[in-house]
């Protein structure tokens, strides 16, 4: 199960077409859905939740909680929406692309990417831009 919810007033396009493609990036790196949540917030919330369960004082867009058992998916994906559209203007990108960017993103760390050396983050930055490419192709 694959659910959307918002303390704000965003409300996420294509969801249907959202899941397809979530699910399609679980089976290509050999994963199985159990239960997958995001939460759309504000820049205010997301760094409450930094504060408190990861000590980190600083502004994120995305904050992935993985409760994965073995290769089946579980696990809590918070972004902020504020974030998202300034890392648009930032990247010179679609809001929309970059909020697809930011969700493939934590569904990556739920497939165990990390981003904490260079290597990671090209090898994550690759990821995401293949499936990227692949959203597009789902109807």
């Amino acid at each position: 199960m694959i659910s959307f919810n918002n303390t704000t007033t965003f409300d996420i396009p294509n969801k249907t077409k959202i899941k397809k493609w979530l699910c399609a990036i679980l089976t290509e790196e050999s994963f199985s859905l159990g239960e997958l949540n995001f939460l759309f917030c504000d820049d205010h919330h997301l760094h409450q939740l930094n504060v408190e369960f990861l000590n980190h004082d600083t502004l994120t867009d995305i904050l992935t909680f993985d409760y994965n058992v073995g290769q089946e998916v579980y696990g809590d994906i918070c972004i902020s929406v504020d974030r998202v559209v300034e890392n648009a203007k930032d990247f010179n990108t679609s809001t929309l692309n970059e909020l697809h960017r930011v969700i493939a993103h934590g569904v990556l760390h739920l497939c165990g990417y990390k981003d904490s050396t260079e290597q990671q983050k090209k090898q994550m930055r690759q990821k995401e831009d293949h499936y990227l490419c692949q959203f597009e192709l789902i109807r």
